[in-house]
């Protein structure tokens, strides 16, 4: 499965930005998606995660309420949308792919079996 992110840039606090993630493979619904990121210097964090049919979303404390992530299984894309950034969303953003069935493991990077590359978010203030 190759995953590729994009929608990155610089933003100023308080501003918005869409991230997509995107996979040519025809098995896109068979996975919960996923988005982590990862501040230089600081350990990757989940940000947020979808069921595979979309309908459960799971979401960092740090990101509830500014972020809402969803899927499209007819188009194999994956977004997330980011609004009133600040500072400390600074990082580099992944999504992944996860075959496992449990929400408890989405939250963490070892649940995930395929990753895209990063976009990079950098919020001024």
């Amino acid at each position: 499965v190759q995953l590729q992110a994009s929608g990155g840039g610089l933003v100023q606090a308080g501003g918005s930005l869409r991230l997509s993630c995107t996979t040519s493979v025809r098995t896109f619904r068979n996975y919960a998606m996923g988005w982590f990121r990862q501040a230089p210097g600081k350990e990757r964090e989940f940000v947020a995660a979808v069921s595979r049919d979309g309908v459960f979303t799971y979401y960092a404390d740090s990101v509830k309420g500014r972020f809402t992530i969803s899927r499209d299984n007819a188009m194999s894309t994956l977004d997330l949308q980011m609004n009133s950034l600040n500072p400390a969303d600074t990082a580099l953003y992944y999504c992944a792919a996860s075959s496992s069935y449990s929400g408890r493991t989405y939250y963490y990077s070892s649940g995930y079996d395929y990753w895209g590359q990063g976009t990079n978010v950098t919020v001024s203030s």
